[in-house]
């Protein structure tokens, strides 16, 4: 758990990629500051009232997910996996 007072958050890994996450980091600075969906999506949820640092770890997730979806990966055949086990 990552949580403290009212805030109520699990921590799926602590350990990671501390360059990758840097990365996440400064791509969500540069959005916030630039993107103007972003922004706009920064008004609504601080409308919400939610914490930049929240806001930030939304962003995040999101753009990971984004990212790794243009990542190349090798497609595994069920023949593959039969003759792996």
């Amino acid at each position: 758990p990552a949580s403290s007072g009212r805030t109520n958050r699990h921590r799926l890994n602590r350990g990671g990629d501390r360059q990758a996450n840097r990365a996440l980091h400064t791509i969500v600075l540069v959005r916030m500051r630039h993107d103007e969906r972003t922004r706009e999506y920064v008004t609504r949820r601080t409308a919400e009232g939610m914490t930049k640092k929240d806001i930030m770890r939304c962003l995040k997730r999101f753009v990971a997910r984004e990212v790794y979806r243009h990542l190349p990966h090798p497609h595994i055949t069920t023949e593959q996996l039969t003759q792996a086990a």
